[in-house]
């Protein structure tokens, strides 16, 4: 058994991972998040070890509790990507985490979109692949440099969370590949683009990014770790890959041409690829992550909210999670002439475009219109934006899909008719923690039986009647769309 850990925005799960793919237990605590004057969005790294910690020894005491007496093989750890986790040499961290969803950098991201073709946004998509937004690396760090240089000048790593935690249950300072990434590495070669940090005005920052871990790296639990997770010392540990990657692996996508769709508190689209052909011309958004297989590439469209668009319109009409399906099945599709679009996040939009001025909207609103109509609007905008996504980044084959939002079945159908592509949905939803812990057990030398852990899934088919009638739903979305961004820097 793998100990799979999933360190989320808001939550920490861990779970048993069995090697045939099944989950035992599972345990949660949430994080807190902080929130601050111009859209900052912080956390405090000794809360999110704390939760590490706790989970662990949740699952540990249930494990060693069980008739089994197999010992625990590894502690595989995944979790949230982007944002800024400085730190000193010891792991300590040196000022609050800035987290992905982080706004503060809003203005420099402006700044680097304009100028057209030779925009500093443009020019970086160019050299590695990934559009850039308020926060991730590029932004925070130069943001800091000029608003606050002390904290950069007493690190020693510009890191993540996962290597953040890994550092400190580990002593060991890394990064995996697939954090690195965005912005500045070219995926190939895994090396970062000098050329990438001049432009973002940060290569004097150059030596707070380490170098990434080579495929298949195991750490191990030094003392201090150890007694943090009340295992033994010299536990194996892997950190990564971050959790987009992880849950696809989780949720069955391992072959090239498959993708992904994530339904959490980001809607996350991805498809693994063996091309990293950059076309010049397109949108800089998005991103080529590594994986541990090293001439394999993922390609991730992440957009900024999901669920949690859902979990506003629902909190501002006092519903509950569980109302979700009767009030999809209560609006027909097309929500009875409601549109939404679902750009919601303070930090605006940075898959399938980077835009910090975009804002949601919903139109054809009539006295007649129902709360139902407004949340199945928004479901299906959402579906929408996902397929603008995979349209964006090119799908051929299967797509898995996990993440609370698809505990709604009526939800995962809008998907799935919107895609016009069947849904595949893992039995189970550690899918995070079981993606990290089938990437440990490859380097512990054991793979596991990647068909054996795809068949643990079932299907969601669309329907061909609401497939022809969201077809041409997704083509006026797209033009109101387009009608929106027109508008959004007029409206600022």
């Amino acid at each position: 058994m793998i100990i799979g850990v999933d360190i989320g925005t808001s939550v920490t799960k861990a779970s048993a991972i069995l090697r045939d793919g099944t989950v035992g237990a599972t345990a949660s605590m949430r994080s807190v998040l902080i929130h601050g004057a111009d859209g900052a969005v912080e956390q405090d790294l000794d809360d999110v070890i704390t939760s590490v910690a706790s989970v662990v020894r949740q699952i540990a005491d249930a494990w060693t509790g069980s008739a089994t007496s197999e010992p625990i093989e590894a502690v595989a750890i995944t979790g949230q990507g982007d944002g800024l986790w400085l730190r000193d040499a010891a792991g300590r961290p040196v000022r609050p985490a800035i987290s992905w969803m982080d706004a503060r950098a809003a203005a420099t991201i402006e700044r680097w979109n304009s100028g057209g073709d030779d925009s500093v946004s443009r020019r970086v998509f160019r050299l590695t692949g990934s559009g850039m937004f308020p926060g991730c690396h590029a932004a925070l760090i130069n943001w800091l440099a000029e608003h606050e240089p002390e904290s950069l000048e007493r690190a020693a790593v510009a890191g993540y969370c996962v290597d953040a935690v890994l550092h400190n249950l580990t002593g060991q300072l890394t990064v995996d590949a697939s954090d690195a990434s965005l912005p500045f590495l070219d995926v190939t070669s895994r090396q970062y683009v000098p050329e990438a940090l001049e432009l973002c005005g940060i290569a004097d920052w150059a030596h707070l990014l380490p170098a990434p871990t080579a495929t298949g790296t195991v750490f191990s639990l030094d003392p201090h770790g150890a007694e943090l997770l009340g295992l033994p010392v010299g536990t194996p540990v892997t950190g990564g890959p971050y959790d987009l990657q992880a849950c696809g692996f989780g949720s069955g996508t391992t072959r090239p041409g498959e993708g992904t769709l994530v339904v959490g508190t980001t809607l996350s689209c991805q498809v693994l690829t063996r091309d990293t052909t950059i076309d010049p011309s397109a949108e800089p958004a998005g991103m080529w992550l590594c994986t541990p297989t090293p001439d394999l590439f993922l390609r991730v469209m992440p957009s900024m909210v999901g669920t949690a668009s859902i979990d506003w319109i629902m909190g501002l009409f006092e519903l509950a999670p569980s109302d979700l399906d009767t009030l999809l099945v209560a609006s027909p599709p097309g929500a009875n002439g409601v549109g939404a679009l679902s750009f919601m996040s303070p930090a605006g939009e940075r898959a399938p475009f980077v835009d910090p001025l975009a804002r949601g909207q919903f139109t054809g609103l009539q006295l007649r219109n129902t709360r139902a109509d407004i949340v199945r609007s928004l479901c299906e905008g959402l579906a929408y934006a996902a397929r603008h996504c995979f349209d964006e980044m090119g799908l051929d084959g299967e797509v898995s899909a996990c993440g609370g939002g698809l505990q709604s079945d009526a939800w995962a159908g809008i998907f799935a008719d919107v895609l016009g592509r069947d849904l595949y949905l893992p039995l189970d939803a550690a899918v995070g923690s079981r993606g990290a812990a089938m990437v440990a057990w490859a380097g512990l030398g054991s793979p596991v039986d990647e068909e054996l852990w795809r068949s643990q899934r079932r299907s969601i088919s669309p329907d061909p009647e609401r497939v022809a009638y969201y077809e041409s739903g997704y083509r006026r979305y797209r033009e109101n769309l387009a009608s929106a961004r027109a508008l959004w820097p007029v409206a600022r």
